[in-house]
């Protein structure tokens, strides 16, 4: 995977989105002293070389009642079937995350549940049916950290 050039231009853009999606392109383009149609080329730019990953309102699972999240180490009998696995888990929207990753699991996702009853009924009717040969739930009571790459510092650590 190539790491993109950026130039400052982009970078200012970058910074001032990071902080604020919802900031207007106009408002970005006196920022960086250039017109609206230029911001809009460099957010497409942005978004065409992958960089920029789409923009949503993020929803808070607990204030709509799922208020169990757990993460799951999966192990499969047969690891060769990953790819149809992950398939099978896009199928059911309450899984949120899926990695593949290296130590003791397989695969490692995260889940949102109602509650423990709920998890166990995702973990005993929707991820064993998968072909789980072992699988390890850690519950998560808080998330004391929750944010994107902080892109403000880095790119400006690439200015030096």
């Amino acid at each position: 995977m190539a790491i993109q050039k950026l130039d400052k231009l982009d970078r200012q853009i970058l910074r001032l989105i990071s902080a604020d999606a919802r900031i207007p392109f106009l408002e970005v383009a006196r920022s960086c002293n250039v017109s609206g149609a230029a911001i809009h080329q460099r957010i497409q730019k942005l978004t065409s070389m992958g960089i920029l990953k789409g923009s949503y309102f993020v929803i808070d699972p607990e204030k709509i009642g799922y208020e169990t999240c757990a993460y799951i180490g999966l192990n499969l009998k047969n690891p060769e079937k990953f790819d149809a696995v992950v398939e099978e888990l896009k199928r059911i929207p309450e899984v949120v995350e899926c990695h593949y990753t290296t130590g003791n699991f397989d695969m490692f996702i995260k889940i949102y549940a109602r509650n423990n009853h709920h998890l166990l009924n995702i973990i005993h009717d929707k991820l064993q049916p998968l072909g789980l040969s072992s699988s390890e739930t850690l519950i998560s009571f808080n998330t004391s950290i929750d944010r994107q790459l902080p892109v403000t510092e880095l790119l400006a650590e690439e200015e030096l």
